[in-house]
């Protein structure tokens, strides 16, 4: 499931009710999908907190077919590889940004037994993937400045987007690329056209999924 291959929609729980997650990740498979995006924040890389392991342990254990992709936005990602890998995470990306063994951090999610995934925020040049991404899964794009849902897309990450999808052709490589914040039903098809794959819509997909998910051909 994380190959190149049919288009996934990734509803991140961020935008559910806090109070019933587990209602939210019902509605995702209710609606036919299978991904579940799930932001990590330490309130240091980002200003915000949110999940910890404990939450992808027990939705895991409530809806254990759904596939949980993982987002870290962490300082120090490499010490909770095992945490969420142990948790139930099917895919676990980390940031290029911090300073921290990168190479082994993706290393040890393979051997984990995870998906790896590697991300870049929208002020960081997508040239800062390039030693990664013949050894990653998943490439996503941040198309706002990760911390907080319900913000404005950022027009540049198409460019990114595009470079990504270039270099992935020409490398001969099939990771997925993903595209996480702002997404609305008017923006995706476009993200789509410039070669995502996979979308992460957290307040756009609890309150207008219909529309995005036509205006994604799902």
């Amino acid at each position: 499931m994380v190959g190149k291959n049919a288009l996934q929609l990734a509803p991140s729980i961020l935008g559910a009710d806090h109070a019933n997650l587990g209602a939210g990740v019902e509605e995702i498979r209710s609606a036919g999908l299978k991904w579940v995006h799930v932001d990590v924040m330490d309130g240091h890389f980002v200003p915000n907190l949110s999940f910890g392991p404990g939450v992808v342990k027990a939705l895991k254990a409530h809806y254990p077919d759904m596939f949980y992709d993982v987002h870290l936005m962490l300082d120090n990602p490499h010490l909770y590889i095992q945490s969420f890998a142990k948790a139930g995470a099917s895919l676990i990306s980390v940031h290029v940004e911090p300073e921290y063994p990168i190479d082994a951090t993706l290393q040890e999610i393979h051997l984990s037994g995870c998906g790896a995934g590697i991300t870049l925020n929208p002020k960081t040049s997508p040239a800062a993937l390039l030693p990664y991404l013949n050894r990653v899964d998943l490439v996503l794009v941040m198309s706002v400045q990760p911390g907080f849902g319900g913000q404005s897309f950022d027009e540049g990450a198409l460019d990114k987007v595009a470079a990504i999808a270039r270099w992935r052709d020409e490398m001969k490589l099939d990771f997925r690329i993903e595209i996480d914040g702002g997404i609305t039903a008017a923006n995706v098809a476009e993200c789509v056209r410039r070669g995502v794959d996979t979308v992460v819509a957290g307040t756009e997909f609890f309150k207008n999924k219909a529309a995005l998910m036509q205006n994604m051909g799902l």
